[in-house]
Order: C-alpha cells, then sequence, then structure tokens
C-alpha cells in the first residue's frame, strides 16, 4: 500500500543522510523507477518523503536523472509541497561561498531531456486527458514557499538572498570562462545542472516547488580576480557537507512551518494552462 505524504524533499551532492527513522519503500511510475527507493519519515507530525535525485552511489550525472519518474513518484504519494536544495556556483561577486538563494526565476540552457508529461497522443498524464498543454512557467516557483524560507533563514541567522536567477545547464561538465562570463553579464545570479526539469514537471502535476541553493563557488571564477580559482567537484563536495546542518536545520525549519491547509495558485496550474 502506498503511504499518504504531504512533503517531498530531494537531496543532491552530499546530501545523504537527512531523515534518520522511517521506512524505504519501491515506486514504479508510467515513466520508469525513480533514482532510488523513496524514504519515508515523520517530523513534527508531517510525514515526508525524501529521495536523492543522483541515487545513493550518485550514478545518475546530471543529464541522465529520471526526472519524470522521480516527479510522478512524488505525486503518487500525494506530495503537494516540494523542497529542493541543490548546490549552486555563483555568477556575481555580491553572492558568496556559503551564501544561501532562495530563485525565484530559472533559464533553461540544456538541451535533450524529456521535459514535459504531456506528449500529445503518447500522455501518460492521468492527471489530465487534454492532448497538447501549454503550461505557463511565469512563476516557476512558489512564491508561498519562498517566503517562509526567506524567513527561516533570518530566523537561523543564515545570509539569504530572497531572489535569483538560477540558469540551468546539462553538465556533466562545467562553463568554460566565455560561458560563464556570457551568464554573468546576462545579469543571471548562479548556475546549477538539475534545476531544469525538475521544477517545471513539478507544476506540470500541480506542486508546490522551492529551490533552495546553497553557493559553494564562483563557477568558472570570477573576471579580473586571479584569486578566485574555477570550480572543481571536490570543492563543491567540501563546502555542499560542511554546510550540510545548517541545510537540514533550515528544511526542517520550514517544514514545520508549512500550514497543512497551504493552498496557492501552484496547485491549480492546469486551470491556466493552454489547451489545444
Amino acid at each position: 500500500m502506498i503511504p499518504k505524504v504531504q512533503i517531498g524533499v530531494f537531496g543532491g551532492s552530499g546530501f545523504y543522510d537527512f531523515l534518520k527513522n522511517g521506512r524505504q519503500i519501491k515506486i514504479k511510475t508510467p515513466y520508469g523507477w525513480p533514482s532510488d527507493k523513496i524514504f519515508i519519515g515523520n517530523y513534527k507530525n508531517k510525514k515526508i518523503a525524501f529521495l536523492l535525485r543522483h541515487g545513493q552511489h550518485h550514478q545518475y550525472p546530471p543529464h541522465k536523472i529520471p526526472y519524470r519518474a522521480n516527479l510522478y513518484a512524488f505525486k503518487m504519494l500525494g506530495v503537494k509541497h516540494i523542497i529542493a536544495p541543490v548546490a549552486a556556483g555563483s555568477l556575481q561577486p555580491k553572492i558568496k561561498p556559503g551564501d544561501f538563494v532562495i530563485c525565484d526565476q530559472f533559464v533553461d540552457r540544456t538541451h535533450n531531456r524529456e521535459d514535459t508529461y504531456f506528449e500529445g497522443l503518447e500522455t501518460k498524464n492521468k492527471f489530465s486527458e487534454a492532448k497538447v498543454v501549454h503550461i505557463s512557467s511565469a512563476e516557476p516557483y512558489c512564491p508561498e514557499l519562498r517566503k517562509l524560507a526567506v524567513k527561516s533563514c533570518q530566523k537561523l541567522k543564515i545570509r539569504v538572498h530572497d531572489k535569483g536567477t538560477i540558469v540551468v545547464i546539462s553538465g556533466p561538465r562545467f562553463s568554460s570562462k566565455a560561458e560563464s562570463r556570457f551568464y554573468s553579464k546576462q545579469g543571471w545570479d548562479v548556475i546549477n545542472m538539475t534545476q531544469y526539469p525538475e521544477c517545471i514537471l513539478a507544476k506540470e502535476l500541480e506542486m508546490c516547488y522551492l529551490n533552495i541553493s546553497l553557493i559553494t563557488d564562483y563557477d568558472a571564477g570570477l573576471e579580473g580576480n586571479k584569486n578566485i580559482k574555477a570550480v572543481s567537484f571536490e570543492e563543491i563536495l567540501k563546502v555542499f557537507q560542511s554546510n550540510n546542518e545548517r541545510v537540514k536545520k533550515l528544511i526542517f525549519e520550514i517544514i514545520e512551518k508549512i500550514p497543512k491547509d497551504l493552498a496557492c495558485d501552484c496547485q491549480q496550474s492546469l486551470k491556466n494552462a493552454v489547451v489545444s
């Protein structure tokens, strides 16, 4: 029997021990198996589903993560709210390693990712019978959860940026200096490899989605500053792991603050979609 869960949490690089007590379950979806078994636990009388997006052994690189299966599995569990921490690089001097950014926009620079449940006659999405759906991406991140996250950061005295644009690249390679310079000059704030299509798939399934970007590095370095070196995976893991406790404290603080009856436009995405 599939348990009913209110809150889903994705874990990324260096984030492998979120919940201590609970049980693991396997769920097969119409889009295949998720990245790993889903851990079901409780916190403050709220049932939580936790899934490692890269798998327990980090076996899925960013462009191979089964995003559709991951999100659909959460939907099958009844998840309404998703908290998604990620490691991210800074593209702007004001955003420093160790800072948290609560993103409000994304720019997709990925390619060849399966990024929708609405595939015309081939659609398997039981939540809509429409053949073609054009969903709005104007507000990809839940404004209500973002407010809770910012307030929680302030309470925990975490240096936070209350908004930011995250540019998502395919990976698994990091950016060249020329690419990083281009992204910075566009005014984009942080860079990551997994936020798309994760956030938009959640919107298609009418789940509220919150991104927490923990800044681990300055991407390919900052122009004109020889003291800031280009990013390495080892450095990302080092910074992320050293901040794991802060990330977990923040997530638990947010979970505690989420009202059981929280409702917002994210949960009615399909009502505002264009159907053809």
